[in-house]
């Protein structure tokens, strides 16, 4: 009896474990949901910059593989990755859909593969991009060329930052171009906590480079790091004043979102949350992680958009003119499950948001993954 016990007592460790694992990481279900964000002191609401409603989402695009990132080019058609299949998918407002690429080196593994995508300020003279994506060794961001076709060669890749540490969880991936021409990438800290707070490690951080991998002018450190003390960002938005937010996965208690000034130090693994704690900057919304584990993230109509994976939801988190936030809102909650990456069209009169249901944490129906479009 005692050695059965004892592999009771066993099982039960490894099955809580897993469970908390799983709830780092944006779980297979939206477990008991609390809805309610937590705002330090949210704006008045007539402070906030002018909204807009939503409308009903509709379907765009349907059977896609774990799509990941979008990034819009210059003739209003986006770009899409699929992070277990490694493609770059090509689609148009009205939905149809071309494989142009398969990125070559892409390792699929647990959250990491095809991550982040995004297109070169210059495209009309340079016909660039940058993908973000877990190889053997790293996670690497590179760019790549697009043919006159509109295909692109995954082979021929010029390797822009490489050495994130990579592992089946926290591979971050997030890309964007900044107005000031930089890119800002996004990284975990692949389940190496003291990554985060080691400004020599490039994991835990989010990066700011020029656009041939260097680290960019007036960084706070002199290297590639802008901020740190991170434990998994996935989604970065530039809002008013050309500001710079981020969404950050937490462990087991609080998700946020991140408003990012050089240098700062966002407290993992010391804080989760807000804290107070000086040397630490705190985040300006946070949820339970079974309302969020957000993911994408984007600004349009006077709010930032993230899309939320185990909370399976759209969160809208209005702004004023100075950057603050108002109180969140939780939309389309369960209606299409894991929602993932989220983008402004390039006239903002739109959402493009992909579910993510195929990634190993959902129940998949037939038609899925897919582009959602939300008018705004």
């Amino acid at each position: 009896m005692r050695i059965a016990a004892r592999g009771v007592t066993a099982l039960i460790a490894l099955v809580l474990v897993a469970v908390l694992a799983m709830a780092a990481c944006g779980s297979t279900t939206p477990g008991p949901v609390d809805a309610t964000a937590q705002v330090p002191t949210p704006a008045a609401t007539s402070d906030l910059a002018p909204q807009r409603t939503p409308g009903a989402p509709r379907v765009l695009l349907t059977g896609l593989e774990v799509p990941w990132g979008i990034a819009f080019l210059t003739d209003g058609n986006a770009l899409v990755t699929e992070r277990d299949s490694g493609r770059i998918v090509r689609v148009t407002p009205q939905g149809a859909a071309t494989p142009v690429a398969t990125v070559a080196g892409v390792v699929a593994r647990g959250e990491g593969g095809l991550l982040g995508i995004a297109v070169s300020p210059q495209f009309a003279t340079d016909k660039a991009i940058y993908v973000y994506y877990t190889s053997a060794q790293d996670n690497r961001v590179v760019r790549l060329q697009v043919a006159p076709d509109g295909t692109v060669d995954g082979n021929t890749q010029q390797v822009i930052v490489s050495g994130i540490g990579a592992a089946s969880i926290h591979n971050g991936g997030g890309l964007t171009f900044g107005p000031d021409g930089m890119l800002y990438v996004a990284t975990g800290d692949s389940s190496r906590s003291d990554a985060s707070q080691n400004r020599d490690d490039l994991g835990g951080k989010v990066l700011r480079v020029t656009p041939d991998g260097a680290p960019a002018p007036g960084n706070p450190f002199g290297t590639a790091v802008w901020t740190y003390g991170h434990r998994n960002v996935q989604g970065l938005a530039f809002g008013p004043g050309d500001r710079l937010y981020a969404t950050e996965f937490g462990q087991n208690t609080f998700d946020e979102v991140n408003l990012l000034t050089p240098g700062a130090n966002y407290g993992w693994p010391t804080v989760e949350g807000i804290a107070g704690q000086a040397g630490f900057t705190d985040p300006l919304v946070t949820w339970a992680t079974s309302a969020a584990s957000p993911s994408g993230l984007a600004y349009a109509g006077g709010s930032l958009w993230a899309g939320a994976l185990r909370g399976e939801r759209l969160w809208r988190i209005p702004l004023t003119a100075d950057g603050r936030t108002g109180t969140p809102e939780a939309l389309v909650t369960g209606e299409f499950g894991r929602l993932r990456g989220v983008v402004a069209t390039p006239d903002g009169s739109a959402l493009w948001v992909t579910t993510s249901n195929r990634d190993g944490r959902g129940s998949p129906a037939a038609d899925d993954d897919r582009i959602l479009v939300v008018p705004l």
